[in-house]
């Protein structure tokens, strides 16, 4: 599944394509790998606090809200994992809200 990325600084727009080349539902959580500019595996899903995505490889991981509110898990993402890789990320969620697959 193809996606798109935006990222907006100093008045200028950069953009780059990602791939989701494989999901997986563990029932418990999912398991999405998406190349783009990098390799990134992420692990996902529920709480009683939250949405959560887990970034192993990065050691990284952060609480999310509705997989369609595309902005503040770009926040919350970008905060973790830097700018181009959580946008990476978020826009990858978000294009999976969007085909409805969770």
């Amino acid at each position: 599944m193809f996606f798109e990325c935006e990222l907006e600084y100093d008045d200028q727009i950069e953009r780059w394509n990602g791939c989701i080349k494989r999901i997986i539902n563990y029932g418990s959580h999912y398991e999405i790998f998406i190349e783009s500019r990098s390799s990134i595996l992420v692990l996902f899903g529920s709480s009683s606090s939250g949405g959560f995505a887990c970034i192993p490889d990065f050691q990284a991981g952060c609480y999310l809200t509705n997989l369609n509110n595309k902005f503040w898990n770009t926040e919350k993402l970008v905060a973790v994992l830097g700018k181009v890789d959580g946008t990476t990320v978020a826009s990858a969620l978000h294009k999976l809200f969007q085909k409805c697959i969770f």
